[in-house]
């Protein structure tokens, strides 16, 4: 089954063309990226498998023309992949925020985009993007199945002591002010492949997943199961990230908007777009830019850089005593995938759970590796993520089964 999958932003696309033959067994067709939506510098910048990278500035209006120019390259006779659009037999969407409404991916309909709609208030970056992708597809694409995979549903197996707050609880009737938790189809999909790569039984483990890049979050996986994880109502909290300032005293909100004559929308901003790496390095919101500037001694980039290894220590070691034990633990993301300094400063606070890291192995970036030692009472690894495959796979099973 050849299923595009689409991962529609505010103001970019990523898309991946798969030819999906089971769960195993597959061929990246194509990839890309369309940036700057909305604006006049617009770009794409597509790679066919075995072709060279295209790369092509203009207008990109809207994602309508957005879907549109992916389409064409799809189909451009040098650099495309498809003779025909009716090559596509279904369309794969990542949507960010699922509510309380779905604990799994799903084949959308008129309810389904009502419920996504619905849900616009608790992300209203993503959603309405996400929106725009399905009725962009729609009309591109008319007939064609569409699936839409939520970051949120890996986390809906949350107990509620785990996933609410202790406000009054009105609030939660009222707005459904709760933990919610994303970057589940990353946590979910590096799990089960973390369990089956040091082969534990995913059923019966322990596992803390470690999301870390600009945006990050830890993840607790009992059994296969979301149990509790970093990030909550919004994608604000948890640990030190790019530009959002993580778990804070809610009372420096009140104050900040008290001294600095603040409102809603601005202090908004300080906290998700100006704090991170960016607001307490005052250098950049990268980590490959923080690790430059810590080997030649700034002393701002040691110290953001420290507290995301504090940060991380601290979750894993609260989901390790949640799970009463941690039989593996996993690194993934642009992070987690590369940062081998980073790896090996969280690991070693771990020793006295038995954890024997492997700093010989540790030097691997980008793929798959063990790095403890055989001898460690916890695994660790390094776990590539892939987000598109586990979308692609839904896709490919809900609409099979739709079709029977």
């Amino acid at each position: 089954m050849i299923i595009l999958v689409l991962n529609c932003g505010s103001s970019s696309l990523k898309y991946q063309l798969l030819d999906m033959k089971d769960d195993e067994v597959f061929d990246l067709m194509a990839k890309g990226l369309v940036e700057r939506i909305g604006m006049d510098a617009g770009c794409i910048k597509h790679q066919t498998a075995g072709k060279d990278k295209y790369v092509k500035e203009m207008p990109i209006a809207d994602h309508t023309v957005a879907i549109k120019v992916v389409l064409e390259a799809l189909l451009d006779k040098e650099f495309g992949v498809l003779t025909t659009l009716e090559d596509i037999e279904a369309v794969g969407h990542r949507v960010v925020h699922g509510g309380e409404e779905f604990f799994c991916s799903k084949l959308i309909d008129d309810n389904v985009i009502a419920q996504i709609e619905k849900c616009s208030e608790l992300a209203p970056l993503h959603n309405p993007a996400n929106l725009l992708g399905i009725k962009a597809v729609s009309e591109a694409l008319p007939g064609v199945p569409q699936v839409a995979v939520f970051d949120t549903a890996f986390h809906q197996t949350m107990p509620a002591y785990a996933s609410m707050y202790a406000i009054p609880y009105e609030y939660y009737e009222k707005y459904r002010i709760r933990r919610y938790g994303f970057h589940g189809t990353s946590h979910r999909y590096v799990s089960e492949k973390g369990a089956k790569f040091v082969g534990l039984e995913l059923d019966n483990s322990k596992i803390v997943t470690c999301h870390l890049g600009n945006g990050s979050s830890i993840t607790a996986v009992a059994n296969g199961k979301s149990i509790d994880t970093s990030m909550g109502f919004t994608p604000l909290e948890g640990v030190i990230m790019g530009t959002r300032c993580g778990s804070i005293d809610p009372s420096v909100v009140t104050f900040l908007q008290e001294k600095e004559h603040l409102s809603y929308e601005e202090a908004d901003k300080v906290l998700n777009k100006k704090s991170g790496f960016l607001g307490l390095s005052g250098i950049s919101s990268d980590a490959r830019d923080l690790n430059d500037a810590a080997n030649a001694g700034e002393q701002r980039a040691k110290l953001t850089l420290k507290k995301l290894v504090y940060d991380v220590t601290k979750y894993i070691g609260a989901y390790a005593a949640a799970m009463n034990g941690v039989d593996l633990i996993v690194f993934t993301g642009g992070i987690g995938e590369n940062n081998s300094r980073l790896r090996r400063r969280v690991c070693e606070n771990f020793s006295y759970l038995g954890l024997k890291f492997d700093y010989e192995a540790n030097v691997a970036t980008g793929k798959d590796t063990l790095i403890s030692l055989p001898d460690s009472k916890v695994k660790v690894a390094v776990i590539t993520t892939n987000e598109e495959l586990v979308i692609a796979r839904d896709t490919m099973h809900i609409v099979q089964n739709s079709e029977e």
